[in-house]
């Protein structure tokens, strides 16, 4: 029943084991592993700052003129400030200045000459201010995170400021279209364009911008129909911010996601290669606690042992085995001996006595004065014959020191001992102790009562 009870605990403690390391796999294997991928803003340069300068125009590609025939190009500059807010949208802030002219010098379609009080304009464009959305279409660079060319759309509204003068039809003198002051209009700015990416956080930028004015008066001349105006150019940007970041704006998203999703994967290959290593591990123990799970069940020889803790395991049937499956020795007539106490006679005792008022030692030594020797020859002989157990105590009076008087008690003590050894008692059965001056049997005042503390006691049982 015992070795029953034993294996089964084995068993129990066994798949307890091994069920807390399954569960322990499971639970590392359940680890969530989150995508890094990209990010919105965070870790890259979302201000920049930018200037260009181009040719601007009274007139669109897309739209025609205004209300001259003929329009000529005249330089235009300006400067802006774009906050990213996403990898393909950002905000522009953006001041326009230049000057817009046209005539009638182009004759019309039928080749007659256009009729018109005004041969020719000059309009001022004081400031044209405007705030865009700037859309990237799409960042063109597949192989790599940073992009190099980008193209753009944009669209906004603003204000601008400006003066036309008017030159009349046969004469050679402008006039202001507006003597007492400038005008105002609201305008929309449509455009296009491409960035590349020269350097890091620097961009040249080639555009075009075709803007609507909510007025007929830019070119100084009212026929109906607003005016418009549009305006070629190139400029150059700066990121702004940790050089050491890349520009939001030209970050390509799509390769990062690629790049992202690669280093996922590989994450993933590792992590699956590393379970199908630890499962192959539980698949190892899982085999090895079967087979000792079988071995525990087994008992080949039929002895009552397992195989498992077998071992001796081709015990012949009908033998007789112990805990270890192993045969038990054969049982044999055990001869009882009863150990018989000595007795202590009173001879013995005598014998004792004489030998206590016989010792004596050299003067504060521990050495045995022969005189002593024949008594305790008599003691020695007495162990020997009966076998008596003798507790020495070595006592001293109080003159000198304590310890030194508890050194010498216990060195006279363990000198008697070493003589009776000598002559043949048994050295296991003889104790030796000292006491010192701290049990006295008569008074230290006077010299008899410290010859009487000056002794060893003899205690034999």
């Amino acid at each position: 029943m015992k070795r029953h009870t034993q294996q089964s605990a084995l068993v129990t403690a066994g798949m307890l084991l091994l069920s807390t390391g399954l569960f322990a796999q499971s639970t590392d294997s359940a680890q969530i592993i989150k995508p890094r991928l990209f990010s919105g803003e965070n870790g890259y340069r979302t201000w920049s700052i930018g200037v260009h300068g181009g040719v601007l125009a009274p007139s669109l590609l897309i739209g025609g003129k205004n209300d001259f025939s003929k329009s000529e190009a005249t330089i235009g500059y300006g400067v802006y400030v774009k906050k990213q807010v996403l990898h393909n949208l950002g905000f522009q802030a953006e001041f326009l200045k230049g000057t817009l002219k046209g005539n009638n010098d182009r004759a019309l379609s039928n080749g007659q000459p256009v009729q018109s009080p005004y041969s020719s304009f000059k309009t001022t464009l004081n400031w044209a201010a405007s705030i865009s959305g700037v859309y990237n279409i799409a960042n063109i660079n597949w192989l790599y995170n940073k992009s190099v060319i980008t193209p753009y759309i944009t669209a906004g509204a603003g204000l601008v400021n400006y003066n036309p003068k008017l030159t009349p039809t046969g004469s050679t003198n402008m006039i202001d279209y507006k003597p007492n002051g400038h005008i105002q209009e609201l305008f929309i700015p449509v455009g296009a364009g491409v960035k590349f990416g020269v350097a890091t956080g620097v961009n040249i930028d080639l555009g075009y911008r075709m803007n609507f004015v909510d007025a007929d008066n830019l070119d100084g001349y009212y026929k109906g129909g607003n005016d418009k105006f549009s305006y070629g150019h190139i400029g150059i940007e700066f990121a702004l911010g940790n050089k050491r970041k890349q520009q939001l704006a030209m970050h390509n998203p799509a390769a990062q996601l690629a790049s992202d999703l690669r280093m996922e994967n590989e994450i993933l290959r590792a992590a699956v290669a590393k379970q199908q290593q630890k499962t192959d591990e539980q698949s190892a123990q899982l085999n090895a606690m079967n087979d000792d799970l079988a071995k525990m069940k087994r008992d080949s020889d039929g002895d009552g042992v397992s195989d498992y803790f077998d071992k001796c395991p081709d015990t012949q049937k009908g033998v007789k085995v112990d805990g270890s499956g192993c045969p038990l020795p054969e049982s044999k007539t055990t001869t009882i001996i009863k150990e018989v106490k000595p007795v202590v006679t009173e001879e013995d005792r005598k014998v004792v006595s004489e030998a206590i008022h016989n010792l004596e030692f050299d003067f504060g030594k521990s050495t045995i004065r022969s005189s002593s020797f024949p008594t305790l020859n008599r003691v020695a002989e007495m162990l020997v014959n009966k076998g008596f157990n003798l507790k020495l105590s070595g006592h001293t009076d109080n003159i000198g020191s304590k310890e030194k008087n508890l050194s010498l008690s216990r060195e006279r003590a363990e000198a008697v001992k070493n003589y009776l050894v000598s002559k043949g008692a048994n050295a296991s059965k003889i104790e030796a102790i000292g006491f010192g001056s701290s049990q006295p049997i008569a008074s230290n005042k006077t010299d008899e009562g410290r010859q009487q503390n000056r002794r060893v006691e003899f205690n034999i049982f």
